[in-house]
């Protein structure tokens, strides 16, 4: 028994509905992070978790409307492009956040980068010295 088009395409518009919706969410969930939380680390968390996932599930839902097998290998190569940039991106911003002092040091529970920006700066300081 094969099953009729009309219900293969209501499954895959539902499908693709849920994944939209499930995607917007996620959207959402990144701008009210980007918005309510406090500093710099806890905003970068925000925008890249929940924007990724959500991508990925608008893409899917894409994909699902399509009802092409073309489309497919594109979509991928979009989210992979994501997947490799948002966190290299994310980690330069903290970063410059961090060197630049816009962060909470409150908030944080373990310090791992100080260590290494003292001794860099230390580093810095001993090398500008002029010989007398």
């Amino acid at each position: 028994m094969n099953p009729e088009p009309a219900t293969v395409d209501l499954v895959i518009d539902a499908a693709s509905a849920v994944c939209m919706i499930l995607g917007a969410l996620m959207s959402l969930a990144a701008a009210i992070g980007l918005l309510r939380f406090p500093d710099l680390m806890s905003r970068m968390h925000a925008a890249t978790k929940p924007q990724v996932l959500g991508l990925f599930l608008l893409l899917v839902a894409l994909g699902l409307q399509m009802r092409t097998w073309w489309v497919w290998p594109i979509l991928v190569v979009a989210w992979l492009f994501q997947l490799l940039t948002v966190p290299v991106s994310a980690h330069m911003v903290g970063r410059a956040g961090y060197r630049t002092k816009h962060l909470h040091k409150e908030l944080l529970v373990t310090d791992e980068l100080d260590a290494v920006v003292q001794k860099a700066a230390g580093k810095v300081a001993r090398d500008n010295k002029t010989p007398n």
